[in-house]
């Protein structure tokens, strides 16, 4: 399968330093908080994992940070992505574990119609969770492959965010460098402390 952006790979690359850049700048705390790439094993190991091949936005996006150093409280950096934080390659896998789990048991209990789609899907891939377990993730069903969805748990259905990882690093880049709102997401930055983003409801 084709991924819908061209080049995506290297313009996801140049917006992802982008960015670096500007956490590096403006918020010291997050950019502490950032892992190294993963390797191409650890990237095999999590497609072996989850049974097809990976979105290359999200290979990509790993290749560079490989998730960052695990919170404890709101007050800790590292949830510059809307209030989440990027995981790991391992950590993407045991996510995605449980959104299967999610959907196998709607359907064995006869609930499917309420879950599947809604508020999980066995081709759903998690890679940023939040403190309260809310999840981003990336679709990889055909007719939605490659958009940015967002699951609360409190929440009856997902709500899709961007159309690809590119669109999504765009909009970030802009927001924090012009200090304006992302309109899908209904957040606008700020800067805690002078060491870490924060996101507030707009």
């Amino acid at each position: 399968m084709k991924d819908s952006v061209p080049g995506g790979t290297r313009d996801l690359q140049i917006l992802w330093r982008r960015f670096e850049c500007w956490i590096r700048e403006n918020a010291p705390g997050d950019f502490a908080a950032l892992r190294s790439g993963a390797s191409g094993p650890e990237i095999t190991i999590l497609e072996d994992g989850v049974g097809f091949p990976l979105h290359s936005g999200l290979t990509s996006l790993l290749s560079v940070c490989n998730g960052v150093t695990p919170r404890r409280s709101s007050t800790e950096p590292g949830a510059f992505l809307l209030g989440y934080s990027l995981l790991a390659a391992d950590q993407i896998l045991e996510s995605h574990v449980y959104l299967v789990s999610m959907a196998r048991d709607a359907i064995e209990d006869g609930y499917e119609e309420e879950v599947i789609g809604r508020t999980a899907h066995p081709e759903w891939v998690p890679f940023a969770q939040s403190l309260t377990g809310d999840l981003l993730f990336v679709d990889h069903r055909d007719e939605h492959f490659g958009e940015i969805g967002e699951i609360s748990f409190g929440d009856p259905e997902y709500l899709k965010l961007w159309p690809n990882m590119n669109r999504m690093f765009g909009d970030l880049c802009d927001a924090v460098e012009n200090s304006t709102g992302l309109p899908t997401a209904r957040r606008s930055p700020s800067i805690y402390d002078n060491r870490m983003v924060e996101w507030v409801s707009s």
